[in-house]
């Protein structure tokens, strides 16, 4: 079979609280990720990694530090590009990250309208993206491959589901649950990677 030109869209924090927080995945390369989720014949054209810069805190005033060592070395994957939303502060709440499911419904939609891909990848379980993916697959004729961060528990204990709306829009669906760990474990980039004299080294605490 030929080569299908496929793209990736990461939710960042949905990823990162379904699937990676508190456990040792976490300085995970995007790319090795994409290609063992997808099929031989998915030609990677494009990364697009959704995010906002964290704030620091009294509890975790390393946080950001951290962020931007990551961010750096995903900057190392030469089709990746990262798009920012931001925090939204509430008073007497931590902070709300807004803007990244807008961002990857846009670029999912306006990538289709280009034909930069035949299939898509959409790493996220939030069900606002629903209808973007109804979209894209009705409008544009293209396939798409949710994977569902459900490694982990929510922060009440309560286990994590696939969103049953975005199974029914995607054409399928996969979890990233139990039996993608190993998955997610060979898929982490090297301890410290060169750019050219500069080393990004992984964080201690990961």
């Amino acid at each position: 079979m030929s080569s299908v030109p496929t793209c990736v869209y990461v939710d960042g924090f949905n990823l990162y609280y379904g699937a990676l927080r508190d456990r040792p995945y976490r300085w995970l390369d995007l790319s090795a990720f994409s290609r063992r989720l997808l099929k031989p014949y998915n030609a990677i054209a494009r990364i697009r990694y959704f995010t906002a810069q964290v704030i620091p805190s009294e509890m975790d005033p390393s946080v950001q530090e951290r962020q931007q060592v990551y961010l750096r070395a995903l900057e190392t994957i030469p089709n990746l590009s990262i798009h920012y939303g931001s925090f939204m502060k509430i008073p007497g709440r931590p902070p709300k990250e807004k803007g990244s499911d807008v961002n990857l419904a846009s670029y999912l939609l306006m990538d289709a309208f280009d034909e930069v891909y035949r299939v898509a990848l959409v790493i996220s379980n939030d069900s606002d993206l629903t209808h973007p993916i109804e979209m894209v697959r009705e409008r544009f004729g293209v396939k798409v491959v949710v994977a569902a961060p459900v490694l982990n528990h929510h922060g009440d204990g309560k286990p994590r589901r696939p969103s049953l709306r975005l199974q029914q829009a995607a054409d399928f669906l996969v979890k990233i649950n139990k039996r993608k760990r190993s998955t997610l474990r060979d898929s982490q980039f090297p301890h410290e990677i060169a750019v050219g004299t500069r080393r990004i080294v992984k964080p201690a605490s990961w």
